[in-house]
């Protein structure tokens, strides 16, 4: 692991014009749908929808600890301001080695062409995360 490491906290807040709840990472006080959308203007990305939180009720995951914890396959951070993360949402291989967890390979699968390998990587301690994921988790009972 090479880099800085950031801290991470997951908030849920109430979707806009409905019942649902929308989960958005806050990295380093800052959420991840402002630190894409300000990657992707800097960028001069042609920015067609915009990145929201994942609408929970949508996520279809039953173990969301599970999910945010990763694996093998590119896992879904953020979705569309539609509701739907399928619709237009951001990518990261998440993982862990030894005591940090990483985001890293950021894509947005309808634009797989853009070049996302200076946005990130984003580093946490593996404990600060887990922690954070067992306060959402918790606070979603």
């Amino acid at each position: 692991m090479s880099g800085r490491l950031w801290k991470i906290r997951f908030e849920v807040y109430r979707w806009a014009g409905g019942p649902h709840r929308e989960l958005v990472p806050i990295v380093d006080d800052i959420s991840l749908v402002d630190r894409v959308t300000s990657y992707e203007q800097t960028a001069a990305f042609d920015v067609v929808d915009g990145y929201a939180g994942l609408v929970l009720e949508n996520l279809g995951h039953n173990d969301l600890a599970t999910y945010l914890t990763g694996g093998p396959d590119p896992v879904t951070l953020l979705g569309c301001d539609c509701g739907e993360h399928g619709c237009w949402s951001l990518t990261a291989t998440v993982h862990a080695e030894d005591d940090v967890m990483t985001w890293d390979n950021f894509t947005n699968p309808h634009r797989p062409t853009r070049n996302y390998e200076p946005f990130g990587p984003f580093n946490f301690r593996l404990a600060q995360y887990n922690q954070a994921v067992r306060q959402l988790v918790s606070g979603l009972d």
